[in-house]
């Protein structure tokens, strides 16, 4: 899969397969066009060449059950609506209001914010508003969970509990989740794969599968030798040069 714009070759021929059931992040040095390929993943974007497969199905346009978690939550919330109704609002045509009432507050409940519904998300922290976002992308009951550098805009504490959240989510529902991020401790905390993007054009420079057992811990896993190795190797492929690798589709499994 590729992606050009007039004579800019922004992505050049990518593929890759995102494991069902597993957390994969994609990291890649600034400009590298990892928006734009997440983009093209969710349909979005069409690729210039090559295609999306989604449970084998060709992607035109965003697949019925794919939510998307994106970084700024300040600009994805509607502040006029109370939390709850945020939440329900992707399910107002396709759920009963007992159904959006019922998906509402399992998915709050899941984030831990139990009895926020009626809160407005002005009246919360910035950790809390993406904590929303996160269950509006959960309510529609997703089996892909696509999140763009989705803690970039709070602060390390509340990074590293929305990192453990997810992981939490992610083992307790099953669902495939894809992640983009510029940050190579997240992606090496959160992954069981990591895709190294080169510089633009982009091209996949190696796909890392990740060894650390679960459940993973802020403390403890990032002292685990594998933990260092594996930051140390991303690092240097990011600061490498990139071989393109010759195949042209991107496959989620």
């Amino acid at each position: 899969m590729s992606k050009t714009y007039g004579q800019n070759r922004a992505i050049g021929d990518i593929s890759a397969t995102i494991p069902a059931g597993k957390v994969s992040v994609i990291v890649g040095p600034s400009g590298a066009g990892k928006t734009t390929l997440l983009r093209i993943i969710t349909g979005l974007e069409e690729a210039t060449s090559g295609r999306v497969l989604f449970d084998g199905e060709v992607v035109n346009g965003v697949p019925e059950g794919l939510a998307m978690v994106f970084q700024d939550y300040s600009r994805s919330l509607f502040p006029w609506m109370r939390v709850e109704d945020n939440v329900a609002f992707p399910l107002r045509r396709r759920a009963s209001k007992a159904e959006r009432t019922r998906r509402v507050a399992e998915a709050l409940q899941a984030v831990g914010l139990d009895g926020k519904g009626r809160l407005y998300p002005w009246q919360m922290s910035g950790g809390m508003q993406q904590r929303v976002a996160i269950a509006r992308a959960l309510a529609c009951q997703p089996r892909l969970l696509v999140m763009d550098e989705p803690y970039a805009s709070v602060d390390a504490q509340t990074r590293a509990e929305l990192e453990d959240l997810l992981l939490s989510i992610q083992a307790q529902l099953d669902i495939t989740v894809l992640v983009v991020t510029h940050d190579i401790d997240e992606s090496v905390y959160l992954a069981d794969r990591i895709i190294v993007l080169s510089k633009p054009p982009s091209t996949v420079t190696e796909v890392i599968d990740v060894g650390l057992a679960r459940p993973r811990d802020q403390i403890t896993t990032k002292e685990e030798a594998e933990f260092v190795h594996a930051r140390a190797h991303v690092l240097r492929l990011l600061r490498g040069t990139a071989t393109p690798d010759d195949a042209s589709d991107v496959r989620v499994a």
